[in-house]
């Protein structure tokens, strides 16, 4: 690979960024505080260029407020490398001087490109996995938020019916459907078993028998009508209905990620290994970007994943392994409930999991290991197509 002439180092900025040239000596060139727009980045993009053509921009952030001057230099076809934002405050602490400003940061961030030959490249992103982790990351957030949902709605029933509070599984459909009618005890008891089921049957819920059989035997436990229990009804009901509109706009996420899925190339081949489904598959691919050669090998793809433990040897300590305290969150949890589906589907994993727990492994690290070896499989696959 080329060494470029010149290095441009940008830290990034939700209003501003700050970009720092310097030369292979490490002489600024150029230090200039840019707003974050289409024009001004332009203009930031051509003076850069005019002072030598030949050169390596680097940044601290490589997506959301980066992404016009990705896009921009991309279209230029320029080639970046990205700094994780905790690489250029280690390094920081290096430089001279104690004080933080934008304008140290850029430098820093220009000058460890210039030193440094195992920066990441960033790369023209695949529209499909820029799509899909756009979509994840969105039912991300509505699963935690029904979570937070669910607790509000848990504790608020439990002021005023803690044995119905006790008895509802909040995590299914018919519990929270049920708590949009009815919340107090007294209106349970008023209405019995059977209109209470008749009412969940005309609403498509699963078992409701069962459920109506509990919730009555909850208000036989109750007859003491609390303080608020009105009002505490009538938020129990709205929130309840909330958790249900969560529901139906996560399904409709789930939609739309399937079908964007199954657009990739990638698809099928991922969808074959057993515990991979269309959810877990999305999240790969917006995990990786789907670019296997973005990682160069399986061990690069496993430790950027958290499945490949990283040697923390010093003196006469070796062979002392441990999980890399930098690693991608969510493709871990691919890997890992990847492995855990495929021990119900796979006899190969299964056999491989108890291999492991036979030789004294614990159930998690037996996961990890098995998550480990899928790695190499899917590498595999994906590279050979099939």
């Amino acid at each position: 690979m080329a060494v470029p002439q010149i290095w441009a180092g940008m830290d990034i900025g939700k209003e501003h960024h700050h970009c720092v040239v310097i030369n292979e000596r490490g002489e600024r060139l150029l230090s200039r505080r840019v707003l974050n727009d289409e024009t001004a980045l332009l203009e930031l993009i051509r003076d850069v260029l005019d002072i030598d053509r030949d050169v390596l921009w680097a940044i601290d952030i490589n997506h959301g407020v980066a992404a016009l001057v990705i896009g921009l230099l991309l279209n230029h076809d320029q080639p970046m490398a990205y700094l994780t934002g905790r690489a250029v405050h280690h390094a920081s602490g290096t430089y001279r001087g104690e004080g933080k400003t934008d304008a140290k940061d850029a430098l820093v961030i220009a000058d460890q490109a210039r030193m440094r030959r195992d920066l990441g490249r960033l790369r023209p992103g695949d529209e499909i996995a820029v799509d899909l982790r756009l979509l994840t990351a969105r039912r991300t957030d509505l699963v935690a938020d029904r979570t937070r949902q669910i607790n509000r709605l848990r504790a608020q029933l439990l002021e005023i019916f803690p044995a119905l509070e006790r008895a509802l599984d909040m995590t299914n459909k018919g519990p929270v459907v049920l708590l949009t009618g009815y919340q107090a005890p007294a209106a349970i008891r008023r209405s019995g078993a059977k209109r209470i089921e008749t009412w969940l049957r005309n609403r498509k819920v699963r078992s409701a028998a069962a459920l109506a059989k509990t919730v009555a035997e909850a208000a036989e436990a109750q007859h003491t009508a609390l303080p608020g229990e009105k009002l505490a009804a009538a938020i129990v009901a709205r929130l309840a209905k909330g958790v249900m509109a969560l529901d139906d706009e996560i399904s409709e996420l789930e939609a739309l990620i399937e079908g964007r899925f199954r657009e990739h190339s990638q698809a099928e081949v991922i969808r074959s290994l057993p515990g991979m489904g269309n959810l877990l598959g999305a999240e790969f691919l917006a995990a990786t970007g789907g670019d296997m050669d973005a990682f160069g090998s399986a061990d690069r793809l496993a430790g950027y994943g958290g499945v490949a433990p990283a040697p923390r040897d010093s003196g006469r300590v070796s062979g002392n392994l441990h999980r890399p305290r930098r690693y991608h969150r969510g493709l871990l949890r691919v890997f890992y409930l990847s492995a855990m589906a495929s021990l119900k589907s796979c006899p190969a994993s299964k056999t491989f999991y108890e291999r492991k727990r036979a030789e004294g492994k614990g159930h998690k690290q037996a996961l990890i290991a098995l998550a480990r070896r899928r790695v190499n499989v899917l590498w595999a696959m994906m590279r050979n197509g099939q």
